[in-house]
């Protein structure tokens, strides 16, 4: 439901282009993406916040939560709906 958005997010906050066009729910991010480094996920994180409405605390982030496409469109649903 929020995977495509969440692409495009990902790919405008990295500026991926066409490259990023191949993400899916299973793509690797953390670690596998060169631009997404400590400030890029700073910037995805508010990103997200502008565009979902909701506010991420610092004891909320892990790598866990970008480990994959699929797990941060997860955890923009659980903040959606808790």
């Amino acid at each position: 439901m929020y995977l495509e958005e969440i692409k495009t997010i990902l790919i405008d906050v990295l500026a991926l282009g066409p490259a990023g066009q191949h993400l899916d729910e299973h793509s690797a991010l953390l670690g596998s993406l060169p631009e997404l480094d400590s400030m890029a996920v700073v910037q995805l994180i508010g990103a997200l916040e502008e565009q979902y409405g909701f506010t991420v605390d610092d004891d909320e982030i892990s790598a866990a939560t970008f480990a994959t496409l699929g797990s941060l469109a997860a955890f923009v649903k659980h903040k959606l709906t808790a």
